[in-house]
């Protein structure tokens, strides 16, 4: 490692990765600088890179570093302090791979496909703190090879009811042939990442896990919500079906989460999942667990599980109970056999019109 005053030269997988402004502030509150974070990302960067790797991946960059007041860009408002990247950068080194995606408006783009840890620490230079990769690989980026379950706990609940709901997930995947990996999301849910057989599409992958969050909710109604309106979910766990909609994300693994005490999103064991916190996992902890334990989803890594039952199972829903497409998220294209996308409170002001 070579240094100046203004800049670290790290020498990663062959390549030299600059990090400028080292010293950087990056969370104040917990003495973390720039250097800490790139360092933090090298010394797991057998786990990140195993959930990264080949996976078109957007950015969530905060060059600023995280501090009070600090707010993350949205498509109405692009005036916050960090964004979401999601075209590799016009400076990348030559070493930098890409995968080409579409988008579901049909624009497509380049994105950024980490094929070594080199590359993640130089996105790490760039502000990036979350990496948001794909379900699926470069190699064929129409067929997703993960099922993502998102446990998001709704106003009322936390990450202890994510937690009881879990172990329901598990039981379920087990009748349907399946195995799931736990981990925390560095907030206040629980993910479940599933791998599965790229051999389907988005929207069958999709409407897969709406059988699965549909059949959960059936069994457990009182801890579970599927209502992708959020004035009908109530105090539930709402299991996040649109997150398998085509460029919608789950942060990876070892990412850091914009908050002020540098949480991770942490790979569990399904029996140490009810003793844990998020606030184990940070910057500062991890790379200690990680020498410790390894990278507890690196199963995933053999295995590929059939999601016909699923599939299966969403025709039966369809055929007897008449429960059929779900909402797509609101910057989507109208989808076919899509519900009115139309908040219900609202809904029931519109007048009825005349035959």
């Amino acid at each position: 490692m070579a240094s100046s005053k203004d800049a670290v030269v790290l020498e990663l997988d062959g390549h030299e990765v600059r990090v400028s402004n080292p010293e950087k502030p990056y969370f104040g509150d917990k003495g973390i600088r720039k250097i800490d974070v790139v360092e933090y990302f090298v010394a797991v960067g057998e786990g990140i890179l195993f959930a990264l790797r080949d996976r078109p991946t957007t950015l969530e960059r905060w060059p600023g570093g995280v501090f009070e007041g600090a707010r993350l860009s949205t498509r109405v408002d692009n005036t916050g302090d960090a964004f979401y990247q999601k075209r590799v950068p016009k400076n990348a080194p030559e070493w930098v791979p890409t995968a080409h995606i579409t988008f579901p408006s049909g624009r497509t783009a380049d994105e950024i496909a980490p094929d070594s840890v080199a590359v993640v620490a130089w996105c790490a230079n760039l502000g990036t703190l979350t990496f948001h990769p794909w379900p699926v690989s470069k190699g064929d980026v129409e067929s997703p090879d993960q099922i993502r379950i998102d446990l998001d706990p709704q106003p009322g609940t936390d990450f202890s009811d994510a937690v009881r709901v879990a172990p329901h997930v598990r039981e379920l995947l087990h009748e349907f042939g399946m195995e799931g990996w736990p981990k925390t999301s560095g907030g206040r849910g629980v993910h479940v990442y599933v791998p599965i057989q790229p051999r389907w599409t988005f929207p069958e992958v999709r409407r897969a896990v709406i059988a699965f969050g549909r059949e959960l909710e059936r069994r457990i109604p009182d801890r579970v919500t599927m209502n992708w309106w959020k004035e009908e979910r109530g105090e539930k766990i709402f299991i996040d079906y649109n997150q398998m909609a085509r460029d919608r994300t789950i942060a990876s693994a070892y990412s850091i989460r914009a908050k002020a005490h540098a949480p991770v999103s942490a790979p569990v064991d399904w029996d140490e999942l009810p003793d844990v916190s998020p606030f184990d996992f940070d910057v500062l902890t991890m790379p200690a667990r990680f020498a410790a334990v390894g990278d507890k989803h690196a199963g995933l890594a053999d295995h590929a599980f059939d999601i016909t039952p699923l599939v299966e199972l969403a025709d039966q829903q369809e055929r007897d109970l008449g429960l059929g497409e779900m909402p797509y998220p609101p910057d989507y294209p109208k989808m076919p056999g899509e519900p009115m996308r139309v908040q219900p409170s609202r809904a029931k002001k519109v007048p009825a019109t005349e035959d």
